[in-house]
């Protein structure tokens, strides 16, 4: 049966949170894995929960304790406290890295840039690109993919950084609906599954899909502790044995994908129908990581100033825990 149990900050540590705990495997004990999932709703990261739900990982002989840590600064805080072993986040969460954080990039997950999009809500004013130019824009957090993506769309429009006026509205889709529908902002790059969403309702559309913006791009990467890959690298390879094998049972079965997305994310079938053909297709199936999509990555790095100059991402990364690596 599921546990439960909260993630908290508190005098420089983590206590232990939102748990769900799967059950071992008969006959002897499972392994236990802290995996945290950077975002509550995204359809990138379903594969943790759903891997969960249909014993993938307990087969691959893991007891995985999963949480959600809303946001990459409180992801990456999690790993230096030594409360996660394993963090499912943004490949710009690489910076982390760089800087110091005691982990390891160690599989890609998504390379790609379907799962984000441009949204507006009701009655807006705007109808072209150059109609966001001066606007309130919502993005996750100052340093995320989120506003490198509104960067980037700005530097291709000729545009100056201030020209667009970025605010923080966080990455859960009730807090930016409530930011667009009082209009504090003017549009938000979030989950473009929230803007065909509002698209049903009426209350507002899906303006530009991020893919549009970018195409390769090393989306979200699977982060390891150091520790654990020094002290138990088999747990790591089991899971992402399990990870991948999950991902290629969602691509075998899309009606029961769906329907458990949509328990996990809160969307209405139509539009998760839509989710999973959009970004399944761009879901990682054997995590290496694309050149071209770590190219892209090292210049968003100094695109958002998270560093002063593009580092050799080489450092921070393996792929030798892979399926099929040895």
């Amino acid at each position: 049966m599921a546990k439960r149990f909260e993630f908290g900050w508190a005098a420089g540590a983590f206590a232990l949170g939102t748990l769900l705990v799967c059950g071992t495997t008969s006959g002897m004990a499972a392994e236990k894995l802290a995996v945290a999932r950077s975002s509550a709703s995204g359809f990138t990261f379903d594969a943790l929960n759903i891997g969960i739900e249909k014993g993938i990982y307990e087969k691959n002989g893991l007891d995985v304790q999963m949480s959600v840590l809303e946001g990459s600064a409180k992801l990456h805080q999690a790993m230096l406290a030594g409360a996660i072993d394993i963090g499912l986040g943004a490949g710009t969460d690489l910076a982390f890295l760089v800087k110091g954080s005691p982990e390891t990039a160690v599989g890609a997950v998504m390379v790609g840039a379907g799962i984000y999009g441009l949204v507006l809500g009701p009655d807006s004013p705007i109808h072209t690109i150059a109609d966001l130019k001066g606007k309130k824009i919502g993005i996750s957090t100052m340093g995320s993919v989120t506003q490198w993506l509104v960067l980037r769309l700005a530097q291709q429009q000729g545009w100056q950084r201030d020209d667009l006026t970025l605010v923080t509205v966080g990455s859960d889709s009730l807090a930016q609906t409530a930011a667009l529908t009082t209009h504090q902002i003017d549009a938000v790059m979030g989950n473009a599954a929230l803007g065909w969403q509002f698209e049903t309702q009426n209350r507002g559309r899906l303006f530009i899909p991020a893919s549009q913006i970018v195409n390769n791009f090393l989306m979200n990467v699977a982060y390891s502790s150091n520790k654990l890959i020094a002290e138990r690298p088999d747990a790591l390879r089991a899971f992402l044995k399990g990870w991948y094998e999950t991902i290629a049972w969602m691509r075998a079965n899309r009606a029961e994908t769906v329907t458990m997305a949509r328990k996990i994310d809160g969307f209405s079938q139509e539009v998760e129908e839509r989710n999973y053909d959009s970004v399944m297709s761009s879901m990682s199936s054997d995590g290496k990581f694309p050149a071209d999509g770590l190219e892209a990555l090292r210049h968003a790095f100094v695109d958002i100033n998270l560093l002063p100059e593009e580092p050799d991402v080489s450092k921070y990364m393996t792929e030798k825990f892979l399926p099929g690596s040895h």
